[in-house]
């Protein structure tokens, strides 16, 4: 039996040794990757504190949220971040129950999103997911297109950029890893210089995410370290 209590603390203490050791103590939020699991873990999860949580799959998590939306006891305010690939006939239900999209990878989906936003809701915060390792079978948009997605997005009246997110390769060498989060980071910071409500680097997950805090991230993904593997 998975014990959520015990894995909040211990991916807790992860991150705040790996913030401690890169002088970045209080700078990196928690993302609690809930995707595939039931309501019933991450009730576990809200108990213990957590209110940010992330998922990849459209039905699947509108189902949970509305479930969350009815159960007096998520008693405080709770955050969605959807992380997962969006297709564009799929973006609708997204926009109209998120806080957060981390991957928008290409300006179709962000004019969707922002068209679908309803008006009585805050502007959807937006990262742009980069492919920092070029794989094919990652998705986000390029290096090289970075800035100019952003300044499309940025012109869109009811999205808020906030920042990048990007998935390193799938590597043992952790050299190959911290050059990318290192790039990554390279992007953000010149993402900051042009845009004033950027302050989300979103990179690292359970496998890596001491590295990912040593190379300036804000934000962690963590999944499996909390509910159990899929």
């Amino acid at each position: 039996m998975t014990n959520i209590s015990n894995n909040i603390e211990a991916v807790e203490q992860k991150i705040a040794q790996a913030s401690v050791k890169a002088m970045r103590e209080g700078e990196v939020q928690l993302l609690a990757v809930s995707k595939t699991k039931p309501v019933s873990l991450i009730k576990q999860a809200f108990a213990q504190g957590l209110s940010h949580f992330g998922e990849n799959y459209v039905q699947e998590s509108i189902e949970k949220i509305q479930q969350i939306k009815q159960d007096s006891e998520f008693n405080r305010p709770i955050f969605w971040y959807f992380i997962g690939p969006l297709q564009s006939n799929k973006t609708r239900p997204v926009a109209e129950n998120f806080d957060w999209v981390q991957s928008v990878d290409r300006l179709k989906i962000a004019e969707r999103l922002n068209q679908q936003r309803p008006a009585e809701l805050p502007r959807l915060n937006i990262c742009l997911q980069v492919n920092i390792s070029g794989e094919e079978s990652k998705s986000g948009t390029t290096l090289s297109q970075v800035m100019e997605l952003a300044e499309q997005v940025q012109s869109l009246p009811r999205l808020k950029l906030r920042g990048i997110m990007a998935i390193p390769q799938n590597s043992d060498d952790p050299k190959i890893i911290e050059q990318q989060f290192t790039a990554l980071h390279d992007i953000y910071q010149s993402l900051q210089q042009q845009y004033p409500d950027i302050d989300t680097l979103s990179m690292g997950m359970s496998g890596d995410l001491e590295s990912a805090i040593a190379c300036g991230s804000t934000m962690v993904r963590i999944g499996t370290d909390i509910f159990g593997a899929r």
